[in-house]
C-alpha cells in the first residue's frame, strides 16, 4: 500500500512538473471563475428557460481539458482537473476569511442601498453552491476526458489530425458540459434557487449548446497547441515516469 501511494504521488509531481504553467493557470483561472460566476442567473424573458453565468467562462476549462486529455491522456487530464479543483477550494476558504473579517467594500461607496451581506456572501460563497459546483465539475471533467479519449481511438488512420482533435472535442464537450449544468442545476439551483425540473433540463441543454459553439470556435487553437506540444517534446518527464513504472 505504501508502495502504491509512493507511485501515485511520483506520477502526479511528475505530471504537474510536465504541464505547461500558463495552461494550468488558465485551467484554474476559468474553474475558479466559473465557480464564482454560478452564483448569479441570468435574466431571460422565458419562464422555462434559465442559466447562470458561469457559461461565459466554462468552455475555457472544458478546451483545456480537451488539450490535456489529447496530449497526456485521460487519467492524466483528470488528475489535473482534481488538482485544480484543490486549488479551488483553497481559493474559496481564502474568500470566506476575507468575508468574514471586519470591513467595508469599495463597491459600498458608490451604492446608494446597504450591499455589504449581499458581496460577503457572493465572494465568502455559500456551502451549496461550492459543494454543487464541486460535485459537478468532478463528475463532468472525468465525462469530458474519458468520453474525448474514447472517440479518438474511433480514428485510426490519422488520429492525430484536426479531423480527430475537432470531433473528440465537440463530443466529449457536449456531453461533459451536459452534464456538468445539469448536476449543478439539480443539486443547487432546483433545490436553492426554485428552478423547475423543466428548468433545470433547458439550462443543461441550453448551457451545452451555447459553450459547445464558443468552443467550437476556438478548438482549432487548442490542436494547434497540441501539435506544438508533441514537436517541442512537451511532458517528457510525465512520460519517462510511465515508461518506468510500466517497465517495473
Amino acid at each position: 500500500m505504501k508502495q502504491c501511494f509512493k507511485r501515485f504521488f511520483g506520477e502526479c509531481r511528475a505530471l504537474m512538473d510536465s504541464v505547461p504553467p500558463l495552461t494550468f493557470s488558465l485551467f484554474l483561472l476559468s474553474v475558479f471563475t466559473m465557480n464564482l460566476l454560478a452564483n448569479k442567473s441570468i435574466d431571460l424573458p422565458l419562464s422555462w428557460l434559465a442559466l447562470d453565468c458561469g457559461i461565459v467562462v466554462s468552455w475555457v476549462s472544458f478546451l483545456c481539458m480537451d488539450v490535456l486529455t489529447k496530449h497526456f491522456g485521460p487519467r492524466a487530464a483528470t488528475l489535473v482537473s482534481l488538482a485544480a479543483i484543490a486549488v479551488n477550494l483553497l481559493a474559496c476558504l481564502v474568500l470566506f476569511l476575507a468575508s468574514v473579517i471586519p470591513g467595508t467594500w469599495g463597491a459600498e461607496f458608490q451604492a446608494e442601498g446597504d450591499i455589504k451581506y449581499a458581496l460577503d456572501r457572493t465572494f465568502g460563497g455559500t456551502w451549496y453552491v461550492l459543494l454543487g459546483s464541486t460535485l459537478a465539475f468532478a463528475v463532468s471533467a472525468a465525462v469530458n476526458n474519458f468520453t474525448n479519449f474514447g472517440v479518438g481511438k474511433l480514428f485510426r488512420k490519422r488520429p492525430d489530425g484536426i479531423c480527430a482533435f475537432l470531433c473528440r472535442a465537440y463530443l466529449s464537450t457536449a456531453l461533459g458540459q451536459f452534464c456538468d449544468n445539469l448536476i449543478f442545476a439539480l443539486t443547487v439551483s432546483h433545490f436553492f434557487f426554485g428552478w423547475s425540473i423543466v428548468q433545470c433540463l433547458t439550462c443543461a441543454a441550453t448551457g451545452m449548446i451555447a459553450e459547445l459553439l464558443v468552443e467550437a470556435a476556438f478548438s482549432p487553437i487548442g490542436y494547434r497547441v497540441v501539435r506544438r506540444w508533441r514537436e517541442r517534446g512537451v511532458g517528457r518527464a510525465y512520460f519517462d515516469f510511465l515508461a518506468g513504472r510500466d517497465a517495473a
